[in-house]
């Protein structure tokens, strides 16, 4: 509980927990007593005075006094920094080449050290943070390694992916097999980045934790956690709760670290007090008043929002940093493309029907290529249903990914083809609209009208032969595949039902594939094909039956 006093008023904030209905009895007992449904507090009349003091040794309440608002400090924004040297980018050193706000975002990181990099979704966050620990290691020779990630357990295969990818650092996603022993691999010069999931912190960096609801430095931490010169925290706004087990890892985790780099494109998914946590994780609160002065200035003492004008000012000035796709429009290409590999949840199935497969190639003696045309029907049902299992295997992380976009405020489209598929959504997003094979003419048009206009309506699921030509659904700028079509051309079709020449919004078009499934080839073999001819014409039959004679190439190695 926690009791505010103010000049003619007692504001008081009651926790969730098992007591609960105990203090808000306590309240209720005072005649007059009310519950402000917006600022979700109990205000109670100033002559409870007595009675109050009594209810906060009797439920050891917070006590603090109500002070005198100061007016709001706002000042004018500093541009952006620009690199003071040059990244050696003509030998493409990173891995890739930066643009322009990139770079920007780059020089911002190593000015701050302990930040907030609040990009739209889409704009490179994670490009940035890990260009940013780079370079401040290779041209400034600060110590930022090793590193460790903290991310969705979604992402960790992404993360070693694109450590290696752009800047040849190797990353190894922390396991059961290597939990006593993973400190040997940074002392032997085997990995740099370390990564694991916000509900493994505890398995991997806690000793002992203390009983339930205490505070986090009475958390026993394992004593490497202090190898680490950097943490990168992905959608830090997980940590946001402060009374949570996540969050006070997070807390002891980062303690005491110069580098500590904080990426979410919601940091504030309520009011003011979702920074808290974030703040003092980065060891950042003390710049806005510590904790007394936050809740104070910032929060109406907890839950309410209070000059919010200065606090965006000082957290721009102090450690934060955003920029939306219209801020950076020039230096965006009309499309980008993205992957997310998915650790298969179906993975026993899919080892089953790929090894069935193996064999049913093998029996028929598949390796001659003129006998794998005349079984072209049997092998495309097979492959159908290598992808089915993959598909259905990734939907953990299509439902984290979706809920992150839509959160953002951001409208998505989903591509799929299977029924069980768009089930599956419509049952975890209730207010989501579809465009399949089972709409009528009518329903499909009622629901793109309704995803185009209303805001409320932030996912289309659709069926990419339902909805893979003839239709607009501009009011997004997001495209996620969950399944695909088996040519770059159809790709590039349902792609396109976002994209208009003119448009003002880049297009970011997110492929997901399963990790060593069939959908990494396919993927591969999509992109390889783009420029050919029979791409550009939309030569199907030619192009599937090159597929076909890949793919069984490919499965009978």
């Amino acid at each position: 509980m926690q009791i505010l006093v103010h000049p003619t008023e007692f504001h008081v904030i009651i926790s969730y927990g098992k007591f609960q209905q105990y203090h808000t009895n306590q309240i209720k007992m005072l005649d007059g007593s009310r519950f402000d449904w917006t600022r979700k507090l109990w205000v109670v009349p100033k002559r409870y005075l007595k009675e109050m003091e009594d209810i906060k040794v009797k439920c050891r309440a917070t006590w603090e006094e109500y002070e005198p608002q100061k007016p709001q400090v706002v000042g004018e924004l500093k541009p952006m920094p620009e690199l003071s040297f040059e990244i050696d980018i003509k030998h493409n050193e990173l891995g890739f080449t930066p643009r322009p706000y990139q770079l920007q975002g780059i020089a911002r990181g190593l000015q701050l050290k302990r930040f907030i990099n609040g990009d739209e979704q889409g704009l490179g966050k994670t490009l940035q943070s890990l260009g940013t620990l780079y370079v401040a290691n290779k041209y400034q020779n600060e110590q930022t390694f090793p590193c460790l990630v903290i991310c969705p357990s979604s992402t960790k295969i992404n993360w070693q992916r694109e450590w290696f990818m752009w800047t040849g650092k190797k990353a190894m996603v922390l396991d059961d097999k290597v939990k006593d022993t993973w400190h040997r691999f940074y002392e032997l010069g085997m990995n740099d980045v370390f990564i694991t999931n916000y509900e493994s912190l505890k398995k991997f960096f806690v000793k002992q934790m203390p009983k339930k609801g205490r505070p986090s430095s009475e958390f026993v931490m394992d004593e490497r956690i202090k190898l680490f010169k950097s943490v990168i925290i992905d959608e830090s706004h997980r940590a946001k709760d402060p009374s949570t087990q996540q969050a006070k890892i997070v807390l002891q985790v980062c303690l005491k670290k110069e580098w500590v780099i904080e990426l979410t494109g919601t940091p504030v998914v309520n009011k003011p007090i979702d920074l808290f946590a974030q703040l003092a994780i980065m060891g950042r609160l003390n710049d806005f008043g510590g904790r007394k002065g936050f809740l104070g200035r910032y929060c109406e003492g907890g839950r309410g929002a209070s000059n919010l004008r200065e606090l965006n000012y000082f957290l721009n000035e102090r450690c934060f940093f955003r920029r939306e796709k219209k801020d950076v429009a020039k230096d965006l290409p009309d499309k980008q493309r993205q992957t997310i590999l998915c650790d298969i949840t179906t993975r026993g199935e899919y080892n089953k029907a790929k090894n069935d497969f193996i064999k049913f190639l093998s029996d028929k003696g598949c390796t001659d290529a003129e006998i794998a045309r005349k079984l072209r029907g049997e092998i495309m049902v097979k492959m159908g249903e290598l992808k089915r299992i993959s598909a259905l295997g990734k939907l953990n992380e299509v439902k984290e990914f979706v809920q992150e976009v839509t959160e953002s405020g951001e409208k998505l489209i989903i591509f799929c083809v299977l029924h069980d598929i768009v089930d599956e959504l419509l049952k975890e997003f209730p207010n989501s609209v579809t465009v399949t094979g089972r709409d009528t003419t009518e329903q499909k048009q009622a629901n793109i009208d309704a995803f185009q206009n209303n805001p409320e309506v932030k996912l289309i699921v659709c069926n990419i032969r339902a909805a893979g030509v003839g239709i607009t659904l501009t009011a997004s700028s997001r495209v996620a595949f969950v399944e695909y079509p088996w040519t770059y051309a159809d790709c590039v079709q349902c792609e396109d039902r976002a994209h208009r020449i003119g448009q003002k919004n880049n297009v970011m078009c997110t492929y997901f594939l399963g990790s060593k499934t069939i959908d990494e080839d396919l993927y591969k073999m999509i992109q390889d094909k783009r420029h050919t001819a029979n791409t550009i014409t939309g030569a199907t039959d030619t192009m599937e039956m090159s597929f076909v004679d890949n793919m069984v190439g490919l499965f009978t190695k």
